[in-house]
């Protein structure tokens, strides 16, 4: 037999840096001048750097190198080399193999010339280069010490299908995740995401991945898949840079961080003292969010509350959209009436073009509502929390130049206008409601075809399931087969009553009031037990939008203090406001002289869908901002986190 010997890539280290170089080049380019260069294993570290006629300038280069510092990939060991990339023409300086030094900086450099064109152009940024010519663009090594991800992943050289990072940082069970360069990639309309670095929640299907639901055997039994689910090939299209796939409790039921989560440990919430529960079953990309600076954006998926329960405990920009904005083919279902994809997110920018990239055709209005509504929002400031929330609720009110706000009680509302023929109370009508619905659809979906393609493989056995999706499983098969379809009626009965009453649409806002309600922060340890899952039966506020299909975005506003049984010492958590508006409003813009002439002179599509616009002019205002990672939404070292190599 023939010996098939094939490389993967390798690491290096540079400035005490950990790199990952792929097996494929990102090109290959003729230059002279290599063997000027240091270089191990028969790779150098060189920079790329564009110039043309008008900028052919040692102070320019300097310049250029200096905006480079900002870029967490890029560091001065690339500077051994400079591959001065320009078209033909006239220069002023002699690009000819020689060293320079450039302005503020203490080493020299080799520059080489390289010449470019427009089919071909290098993107500016750190190169591993080797002696014949190969141009490779480095991963700089991270370790997910938050316990995240499920696995890191690359692209193929065509960017048509995913496999796994072939690269190990010292750790005890840490997956070592890779990032590019933010330098190679310039956002446009047609790619809002250029080089934005996205984490994706392990019940998305992307190609050449196997997908793990959050269960072993799952992973273990299944073939990679051979798609993109809907929503990861938006987000690819609009140019975002996969980083790796991350860990949610098991087939996305909701599952307590202590003894619920078997087969996979459950990540940790770097908030406070750290041993705060991540909430689920978005688990990883809330705790990624909240932790890695290195990574901007994680797409998680909301069907009772699981993107804006970690985006709430830790601090996030994360919604739940309007149910059916985006098609869910390739995504495992819990409930189909419910599931909807969202993003986990700390900077409200980058959070509004990955809905431009996701969420396609939203309506566009002229003006925000002017009345806000309230439920169970506090009602005096004595708590640290509750100043915060009040504060945050007269600030958007003078925003909006809006009425005072109205409190909301949900439950007279119902009993003053409900249905004729429809119970009583909220509770009664939607006490089973969510429990068959998650229960019936998901036994059905997946339980079922997933035991039999198990039981065929290995004699009639049953692969290991946490308690929790068991717990609910085993109640829905304790229901008729007609409960399902009276919980379908039993949601649309509330749907329409609240789409009606409640939350109702405007043609020129869109939606006629805002609903706010807050979320209290208060401890929940991950050590200790609370009891085994039980069946999630009942109604809350946060079923809301889960029932009414009506967005739901969290917001973070500030952070409390309390003190911790784990460290002894005053920490604080996170302090989050739930903004609601009437169904389809998730885009609910403000149209400004601004965009009026853009969208007359230019034709520009984006301003007709800009989503989120709302919070992003919030941040604007000074009202709310861009949260930090770290153990507070300010930042600040996690407690509990491994130092030593800077890729750490």
């Amino acid at each position: 037999m023939a010996l098939s010997l094939i490389s993967n890539g390798g690491t290096l280290m540079l400035g005490n840096i950990p790199y990952y170089a792929p097996a494929t080049p990102f090109t290959t380019i003729s230059a002279s001048g290599f063997g000027r260069l240091q270089s191990v294993n028969g790779l150098a570290p060189v920079t790329v750097i564009s110039i043309t006629a008008a900028n052919d300038s040692i102070g320019h280069l300097s310049s250029i190198i200096g905006n480079f510092a900002a870029d967490d990939v890029w560091n001065t060991g690339f500077l051994d080399g400079l591959l001065v990339q320009r078209p033909a023409g006239p220069y002023g300086l002699n690009y000819s193999p020689g060293s320079i030094t450039l302005s503020g900086s203490n080493q020299s450099s080799t520059i080489i010339s390289i010449r470019a064109n427009s089919s071909s152009t290098i993107p500016n940024g750190p190169y591993f280069l080797s002696a014949n010519g190969a141009l490779y663009q480095p991963l700089r090594l991270y370790s997910d010490f938050a316990g995240a991800f499920t696995q890191a992943l690359i692209s193929s050289s065509s960017e048509s299908s995913y496999s796994a990072l072939p690269a190990a940082l010292p750790g005890i069970e840490s997956p070592t995740l890779g990032v590019p360069s933010r330098l190679y990639y310039t956002r446009t309309d047609s790619k809002p995401l250029a080089g934005v670095r996205l984490g994706i929640k392990d019940i998305y299907d992307i190609t050449g991945v196997k997908t793990s639901n959050g269960n072993r055997a799952f992973y273990g039994f299944y073939p990679p898949a051979t798609a993109n689910s809907v929503p990861v090939q938006r987000l690819i299209d609009a140019g975002a840079i996969i980083i790796g796939k991350m860990k949610t409790s098991q087939f996305a039921n909701g599952e307590r961080a202590t003894a619920d989560w078997v087969d996979y440990h459950s990540p940790f919430n770097p908030r406070g003292d750290g041993y705060q529960d991540p909430s689920s079953s978005s688990s990883g990309p809330g705790a990624a969010a909240g932790s890695y600076p290195w990574l901007d954006l994680t797409l998680g998926s909301d069907t009772g509350g699981s993107i804006r329960g970690p985006s709430q405990v830790q601090g996030l920009f994360g919604n739940r959209p309007t149910h059916g904005l985006v098609e869910l083919t390739g995504t495992m279902p819990l409930a189909p009436e419910l599931d909807t994809a969202g993003f986990l997110c700390r900077d409200p920018t980058i959070w509004k073009a990955a809905g431009i990239a996701l969420y396609a055709d939203l309506p566009f209005y002229t003006d925000y509502p002017t009345a806000i509504q309230t439920i169970n929002f506090p009602t005096s400031a004595t708590t640290e929390a509750s100043n915060l929330t009040l504060s945050f609720l007269s600030r958007l009110q003078a925003f909006l130049d809006a009425e005072n706000p109205t409190p909301l009680n949900l439950t007279s509302a119902w009993a003053a206008s409900k249905p004729a023929s429809a119970p009583p109370t909220l509770n009664a009508l939607l006490n089973l409601t969510y429990p068959v619905l998650i229960s019936k659809q998901q036994t059905r979906l997946v339980r079922d075809p997933f035991f039999a393609d198990y039981a065929a493989v290995y004699d009639g056995r049953k692969p290991f399931v946490d308690p929790s999706p068991l717990v609910r499983w085993a109640f829905g098969d304790t229901q008729p087969e007609s409960a399902l379809a009276e919980a379908q009626a039993n949601k649309t009965v509330f749907m329409d009553w609240f789409n009606a009453n409640i939350l109702v649409n405007d043609s020129q806002t869109c939606s006629q009031s805002l609903l706010l309600y807050a979320s209290t922060p208060s401890p929940q340890y991950r050590n200790l037990y609370k009891g085994p899952p039980t069946v999630p039966f009942g109604f809350s506020t946060g079923r809301i939008s889960v029932f009414a299909e009506v967005p739901d975005v969290v917001v973070p506003i500030g952070q409390a203090g309390y003190q911790s049984d784990i460290t002894e010492h005053a920490e604080v958590l996170s302090v989050t406001v739930d903004i609601l508006a009437a169904r389809g409003c998730d885009g609910m813009n403000k149209r400004s002289q601004l965009s009026i002439l853009l969208s007359q002179e230019l034709l520009n599509p984006v301003f007709l869908q800009q989503l989120f616009n709302l919070i992003e002019d919030l941040a604007a205002a000074g009202i709310v901002s861009t949260t930090q990672t770290g153990r507070t939404i300010a930042g600040g070292e996690i407690l509990l986190k491994r130092g030593g190599m800077i890729g750490l």
